[in-house]
């Protein structure tokens, strides 16, 4: 079974992966990028385990042999189900690994921004504390978690797993559900428009769709509280990144957490780069999911899903009828 891994950086240099050289002969490649790059290094393949790179008609079209693709990752929007299924190719993903992580990076985003954390501390590191003559100080005013309202868009695991964290700061939780499929009753579900206007805090934890492309505009955004902040660890073109400038220097939002961005990595021409106030936005390189801890059980997850597979077992199949982008 010849088994090619496309993007073994994606996990880091720090994860190993040998325990998938136990199932096949295993071809590794550190990064992936062009179309011709992903032609010719699955044309022979088997399996193929990917994480970005666009699986589709023009890159599988001469890989005959491909019978199983492992996604290094839950989203598998880089891959082309329909045809896929045409092909009667098997896609999987792993599922649930980075949960923990991604809610404590939610929350991290959340507080440090909601206290002004950069503030104070550049005021210490400055030599402003140690040059005044009291105590204590609070001149750039912040807020406690305890009463507010946490919005929640996309009730999934991670989801859940934030409106728990939250309540134990003492939030009201809302959520929509953007398919408006949810199953969820532990927690008020709302329309849009009252997620946008009543929440203090709102994160992002939808997959990325038809229906949650641009879920928050400027039409989103001028809705929300001027003190709302907005944390987005979903996928980068749910948020409408020039529209989120505009809202931020305009003062309509208090201040924004982004792990993601439309296109990555962070391109010059994209406004939010011009924004260098850590006060009102941050960003980190979409690294929330990517503990030690969660990109072991990636991996892992990927050699149970192929186990699985080479045992004529169905382990983490993706649906076929999925509506996320290809």
């Amino acid at each position: 079974m010849k088994i090619v891994m496309l993007e073994r950086s994606s996990v880091g240099p720090d994860v190993s992966v040998d325990c998938i050289k136990e199932l096949g002969e295993l071809t590794i490649y550190q990064n992936t990028v062009t179309t011709d790059e992903i032609k010719e290094r699955v044309r022979e393949a088997d399996i193929v385990i990917a994480n970005k790179s666009p699986l589709n008609e023009e890159t599988l079209g001469e890989a005959s042999n491909v019978k199983l693709i492992c996604e290094l990752a839950t989203g598998y929007d880089n891959c082309d189900l329909s045809y896929c299924r045409s092909r009667g190719i098997t896609v999987t993903n792993v599922v649930d690994y980075s949960t923990a992580m991604v809610a404590q990076h939610t929350f991290t985003l959340a507080l440090v921004l909601s206290q002004k954390l950069f503030y104070y501390d550049d005021y210490v590191k400055s030599g402003k504390y140690s040059a005044q003559d009291r105590f204590s100080n609070f001149e750039v005013p912040f807020y406690e978690m305890d009463g507010k309202v946490w919005g929640i868009a996309g009730m999934g695991n991670i989801g859940r797993r934030v409106a728990k964290i939250a309540e134990s700061f003492g939030c009201k939780i809302i959520f929509h559900s953007i398919t408006g499929k949810s199953t969820c009753t532990d927690y008020e579900q709302v329309d849009k428009d009252t997620l946008l206007r009543e929440s203090d805090y709102l994160s992002l934890h939808c997959p990325l769709s038809e229906l949650s492309r641009g879920f928050i505009n400027a039409d989103a955004l001028k809705k929300m509280k001027k003190t709302a902040i907005l944390i987005n660890v979903a996928r980068g073109a749910v948020v409408d990144n020039g529209a989120l400038y505009e809202a931020l220097e305009e003062g309509e939002i208090q201040a924004a957490g982004l792990d993601v961005l439309e296109k990555e990595p962070l391109e010059p021409s994209n406004p939010l780069s011009m924004l260098k106030d850590s006060s009102r936005l941050i960003i980190t390189p979409h690294l929330a999911w990517a503990s030690v801890e969660a990109r072991t059980r990636c991996v892992e997850g990927v050699y149970q899903n192929i186990q699985a597979f080479l045992r004529g077992e169905k382990r983490n199949v993706v649906n076929p009828d999925s509506c996320l982008f290809r």
